[in-house]
């Protein structure tokens, strides 16, 4: 059970797959430019993540080593339609505009390294953490990028007013600079903050 925990907070500081790992970039750069367009690729990418990676894990033995790919491939666009077809029907709003976004977690790297490093050669329970870890600390990471942007950039949290009424929007905010911008000084931040633990450790 301690095992498990640690595979499930990993995802969430020490390996985060967006702050510390830098992979699966896409969707932080391209759709955060509001909070709810977050969270829901978050929780989208989380689905298939966890799904995937508990079939992968319950396959594994059954599976070609050859033909692993395709065949992992197959079990992550499976979910991946799931989820896009229920967006589609739920919010068509946020739908429209994930738009492609939405069928590229098929070949999101986060997804296929987790199948592929983790959930390909572990049980099923330990997989089930580490893809559940790894999937909110993705989403965490969308939630905290959209919330910088989107509150700089409309003045506004999640639709709701934020900011005063003299508060004049930063356009750059909500364009692909702003995104850029945003990322570079939360990364930097937190290896400013993990180089300050690690020194306050070995003191």
């Amino acid at each position: 059970m301690k095992q498990a925990t640690i595979e499930l907070i990993k995802g969430l500081w020490k390996e985060n797959p967006t702050f510390r790992m830098l992979i699966g970039m896409c969707a932080p750069l391209a759709i955060t430019n509001m909070v709810f367009n977050g969270i829901m690729m978050g929780l989208a990418t989380t689905f298939v993540l966890v799904l995937s990676g508990l079939v992968v894990s319950l396959i594994k033995n059954i599976v070609p080593h050859k033909v692993r790919i395709p065949v992992f491939v197959v079990i992550i666009a499976t979910f991946v339609t799931v989820a896009d077809y229920y967006i589609a029907a739920y919010y068509p709003d946020t739908h429209r505009v994930l738009g492609l976004y939405l069928p590229l977690i098929v070949v999101n790297c986060l997804i296929l390294a987790r199948i592929e490093a983790f959930a390909s050669k572990m049980p099923v329970f330990k997989s089930f953490m580490d893809a559940l870890g790894m999937g909110i600390g993705f989403t965490l990471a969308l939630v905290i990028i959209s919330s910088v942007r989107e509150i700089l950039g409309f003045g506004t949290w999640l639709g709701i007013k934020a900011m005063p009424a003299s508060y004049q929007p930063m356009s750059i905010m909500i364009q692909p600079a702003g995104a850029f911008i945003t990322l570079g000084l939360i990364i930097a931040l937190i290896n400013i903050i993990s180089r300050k633990k690690t020194s306050g450790d070995s003191a």
